[in-house]
Order: structure tokens, then C-alpha cells, then sequence
């Protein structure tokens, strides 16, 4: 996620720097041939052409905003689940008992694994590395060979729980309130899955894209006869208005794929091992800073 106050102009231009020289490239021809031959552009309604892309990007844009917004509000909820459920096995489970005392500190890890598991399959990368640093050999060689890494995680500390009620460290009552935050960390991880498996349709990605660049073939031939020698550069900055709103809905439609536009899902999971680490009594990282005006 970009934390700059002010937009760095390198970033912007290695979006929209392509398709820019081509439309730059197409208005001095236009330009050109106005002036060379006997040529009249044909009289088109740019103005009423322009209001309707404007609008359907504006659309499109919104909706690509909601989901980087519903993927950000996710995230937000497993932060405060992540802590509920570390409070919660902390407080529950006894200390007095070396074995459960190993149990709290084992579902605690096991939650910090879960995220960063989380985060790399959300972003499809290997979750390997950082499981084996919250787990033990055993359990990493056995989620491993799940579809879905985090879940089996999820799955390990349900039953750890269940094992704890067995043996008396917690009620019933207590139970129910730790299953009720992995039931809320599960529908959490659903919605997160939701977004990253269903894209918009193709109708909002492929004639957004159609109609805004057909537009910048237009508007050099609607502009000339007005803007006369100044045509490359009206309708080059028109252009560029419209290729940045198309280029915003690009970035923001996959809030977990992992570049500078996304959800800041690492320094979210680190911010979940620092809280869960300290409530354990452990030695905590620092937090994640910006890198070069992103978080990641």
C-alpha cells in the first residue's frame, strides 16, 4: 500500500507511459494530416461521449474501491479475532499445569502461522518458511500436504482446544467462546478467499478497457479543427485523465496480489505476531515501515 502523502511521478508514468506515447504518437499524426491534406474531421459528440466513459469508469472504479475496501475491513476483523483468541487461551488455560501452559503457547504460534499462511496463499506464494517457524516438524510435514495450509492450521488448533476441555484445563463455557472466534477467523478467511477467486466479470475489465482507448482514437480527430497545432497536447492530457482512472480500477480490483496497491497484508501479519508473541511472554520483532513510501 502507498503511505506517500504526494503520488511519486515515476510510479505514475510506469503505468500509463506506453499507452501515452501511442496516443501522443496518433495526435501529431492526426495534427499532421489536418494540416497537410485536404482533410475535415468529421464533427463528433465528444462531449456526450466523454460524460458516458466518465461515468462507466467512475462504476467501475467504485466497485474495485469496495473490494480493496472489503479485503482491508477482513483483515481487520483477523487482527482483533487473532488477539480475542490469544487473550482468551491465555486466560483460560492454567498455569499451574507445565502441559497446558506448553498447550497456550503452542495455539498461540499456531495462530501466528495461520496468518502468515494465510497472506502467502492469498498472494500464491510458498507458505513452507514461515509455518516451520511457528510449528513443530511433525504438524508442518502434515498441513503441508493440505490444498489449503492455513485451514488445516485452523482445523489443529480446534482440536487443541477440544483436547484442553477433555482434560479439564477449560469448561465447556470457555469452549464455546474459543470456537466462537475460530468461527469468526474461518469467516473471515472465507470472504478473503472470496475476493481473490472471483475477479469482476469480464465485462467490467474488457469494455472499460475498449471503450477508453477507442475514445483516445477519437479525440484527436473531434479536437483538431479547435485546438489546431495544440491538438497533440489537449488531447494527450485528456487522454492521460482517462487512461489514470482506467489504470486505478486495474490496481485496486485485486487487493491481495501482492504490489504496491495492495492491502499492507505483511506488516498486518506482523502486527499480529508482535500482539500474540508478547501475550505469551516471548520476544517480539519489530514493526514493518514503509519501504521507499510503501507498506507492504
Amino acid at each position: 500500500m502507498i503511505v506517500d502523502t504526494l503520488p511519486r511521478l515515476h510510479r505514475m508514468s510506469a503505468h500509463v507511459w506506453k499507452p501515452l506515447t501511442v496516443l501522443f504518437v496518433w495526435d501529431v499524426a492526426v495534427t499532421v494530416t489536418y494540416y497537410t491534406l485536404p482533410f475535415h474531421a468529421p464533427p463528433l459528440p465528444l462531449t456526450l461521449f466523454g460524460s458516458a466513459l466518465a461515468l462507466f469508469l467512475g462504476f467501475r472504479d467504485t466497485s474495485a474501491y469496495q473490494r480493496w475496501w472489503e479485503g482491508r475491513v477482513l483483515w481487520g476483523a483477523m487482527i482483533n479475532a487473532s488477539r480475542s483468541l490469544s487473550r482468551a487461551v491465555v486466560s483460560f488455560l492454567p498455569d499451574e499445569d507445565e502441559e497446558a501452559r506448553q498447550t497456550k503457547r503452542t495455539i498461540v504460534r499456531r495462530q501466528i502461522a495461520y496468518v502468515h499462511a494465510l497472506r502467502r496463499q492469498l498472494r500464491r506464494q510458498d507458505v513452507e518458511a514461515d509455518v516451520r517457524r511457528h510449528v513443530g516438524e511433525a504438524e508442518v510435514v502434515e498441513v503441508l500436504k493440505r490444498t489449503n495450509v492455513a485451514n488445516g492450521l485452523l482445523e489443529h488448533n480446534g482440536r487443541q482446544i477440544e483436547v484442553a476441555r477433555r482434560r479439564g484445563w477449560i469448561d465447556s463455557i470457555q469452549q464455546a467462546t474459543l470456537e466462537r472466534v475460530l468461527i469468526d477467523i474461518a469467516n473471515a478467511q472465507g470472504g478473503m478467499e472470496r475476493l481473490k477467486n472471483t475477479p469482476l466479470p469480464n465485462q467490467y475489465r474488457l469494455f472499460p478497457a475498449l471503450f477508453t482507448r477507442l475514445f483516445c482514437v477519437l479525440l484527436p480527430i473531434g479536437l483538431v479543427e479547435s485546438l489546431g497545432y495544440a491538438t497533440p497536447i489537449g488531447s494527450t492530457l485528456a487522454g492521460l485523465m482517462f487512461l489514470a482512472i482506467l489504470q486505478i480500477g486495474d490496481d485496486l480490483v485485486d487487493p491481495f496480489s501482492n504490489t504496491v496497491h495492495d492491502v499492507p497484508l505483511s506488516a498486518m501479519c506482523r502486527t499480529i505476531e508482535i500482539d500474540l508473541l508478547q501475550s505469551i511472554g516471548d520476544e517480539a520483532p519489530e514493526a514493518l515501515k514503509p519501504v521507499r513510501g510503501v507498506l507492504w
